[in-house]
């Protein structure tokens, strides 16, 4: 997922929009994000990982699972 986004988010911000999201995610997925947070991952996983979880719970069941395949091939 190419990201026209310019800015990049920090291991606290995604941390934090993964908490925010975290009643809307299948517990695996969010287990899995919770797991690439707690390894130091690239920038570009980072600000991908956020974007996935940005508007997590706005997105259609269509849109959550091409969101919850991304984010377990983040691994």
């Amino acid at each position: 997922m190419a990201s026209s986004c310019p800015i990049d988010h920090t291991p606290e911000q995604v941390k934090e929009k993964l908490d925010n999201q975290h009643p809307y995610l299948p517990e695996n997925i969010y287990v899995k994000a919770a797991h690439l947070l707690n390894q130091e991952q690239s920038q570009e996983t980072l600000n991908e990982l956020f974007h996935l979880l940005k508007k997590y719970d706005l997105a259609e069941t269509r849109e959550r699972k091409e969101r919850n395949e991304k984010i377990l091939a983040l691994a």
